[in-house]
């Protein structure tokens, strides 16, 4: 039995790179807001939510704030969603979903759930790596890299000083 190949799809630097142009675009379609609301689903997710926050503070004057969606990515139906902080206190702002693969779209649309029960300004997704493979209405406002994969293929972020996106 031989064991799956990675294939690397992209490198450290270019992950880095990828994640400085998302926070640009971010700072382009926010330019006249004082506060952004990055909402990073658990793992890899909130990971890429942490590094847009830093590199959005080091390029632009926008205070940001960083919340944590635990979801059950497994589940075919989901429990409540849980968000560090108060949901209260994210009412009238504008909130940017964060994970690092769109595949179906399903974990994202689970996500939604408790932005749905306060009133916002504005509600954007941002992904490190958008597969096209939606069977739920979401389409990322900000994407880092479209990769072409079929269902079968599996696709690997790691992020932090070993940065890498693997296609299995």
């Amino acid at each position: 039995m031989t064991l799956p190949s990675k294939t690397l799809v992209l490198t450290a630097p270019q992950v880095h790179q990828k994640i400085k142009r998302i926070a640009y675009e971010m700072l382009e379609n926010n330019f006249s807001e004082k506060e952004l609301v990055l909402a990073g689903v658990e793992g890899q997710g909130y990971h890429l939510a942490e590094l847009l926050k830093k590199e959005l503070e080091n390029v632009g004057t926008l205070s940001v704030q960083l919340v944590k969606l635990t979801v059950d990515k497994s589940a075919t139906s989901q429990p409540e969603i849980q968000v560090s902080g108060d949901l209260k206190k994210l009412r009238k702002k504008c909130v940017v979903l964060v994970d690092d693969v769109l595949n179906t779209g399903r974990t994202l649309a689970y996500s939604l759930h408790p932005f749905l029960k306060i009133e916002m300004k504005k509600l954007q997704v941002a992904v490190l790596i958008n597969r096209s493979h939606s069977q739920y209405p979401i389409q990322p406002t900000f994407t880092g890299f479209e990769l072409s994969t079929t269902l079968k293929d599996h696709v690997e972020v790691v992020l932090g000083k070993q940065a890498a996106v693997y296609l299995k």
